[in-house]
């Protein structure tokens, strides 16, 4: 399995500046059965808020934490 916090990064850093990606197109990228990828793209991008590299948000609201569904964006002035 690739490292889902380089992928997350890697996935953000192709798209537009404002634009999200779904925590299961992570799985998706780092493994064939993207289901048992999940606890490890969750665990990456704890990692990822904790160091102020990625935002999360659901349906256009802002998330300080991880919870239910969400989307992750790139950090930026919010």
């Amino acid at each position: 399995m690739t490292d889902p916090r380089a992928t997350t990064l890697s996935l953000l850093a192709r798209r537009e500046s404002d634009a999200t990606i779904c925590p299961s197109e992570v799985a998706r990228a780092i493994a064939s059965d993207w289901r048992s990828a999940m606890p490890a793209v969750h665990a990456a991008i704890d990692g990822l808020v904790h160091d102020g590299l990625v935002r999360l948000s659901w349906k256009g609201r802002s998330m300080a934490t991880r919870s239910g569904p969400y989307r992750i964006g790139r950090r930026g002035d919010d």
